[in-house]
């Protein structure tokens, strides 16, 4: 490899590693401190809007930085990783977030289908969201050694 093959190469892979650190920590900062203590600190109906008001903008943070990996990425497998995380970023904000706050408000009114609907919801995104936690770690792990 050239030297400026080289050169391009380390500096695409530190701008990917600080992209993922960046996500992870913001991943597990909002999954493990933020949301519950939103939770546990504000009345039911205020946590609620809080958390709806925050969710958006932790979405395009994830998309961002996952986005950005992927281009630092983009000859590599974890670029294609990473692409995939973003996609399914897209889809939690476009797609399954509407849907979720739609079946809450409607379990809230006492829709009890809506509530069962509402649970199965929540725990999909809550899985999609832990699988991109892991493939985010796993693929730093990967190109920080």
């Amino acid at each position: 490899m050239s030297v400026s093959g080289y050169l391009s190469q380390m500096i695409a892979t530190t701008i990917a590693v600080f992209a993922l650190a960046l996500q992870l920590g913001g991943m597990i900062f909002f999954a493990v401190v933020m949301a519950p203590m939103v939770f546990t600190k504000l009345p039911a109906s205020e946590a609620g809007r809080f958390i709806r008001a925050v969710f958006p903008i932790y979405y395009i943070y994830v998309l961002v930085t996952s986005l950005i990996a992927a281009m630092a990425l983009a000859t590599q497998w974890d670029g294609a990783v990473m692409a995939v995380v973003a996609s399914l970023t897209i889809w939690l904000r476009q797609g399954l977030m509407p849907r979720i706050n739609a079946l809450s408000d409607a379990a809230r009114s006492g829709d009890l289908a809506a509530k069962r609907r509402f649970d199965a919801a929540h725990r999909m995104s809550v899985a999609v969201n832990v699988a991109q936690i892991v493939a985010t770690g796993v693929v730093l792990a990967r190109i920080a050694v």
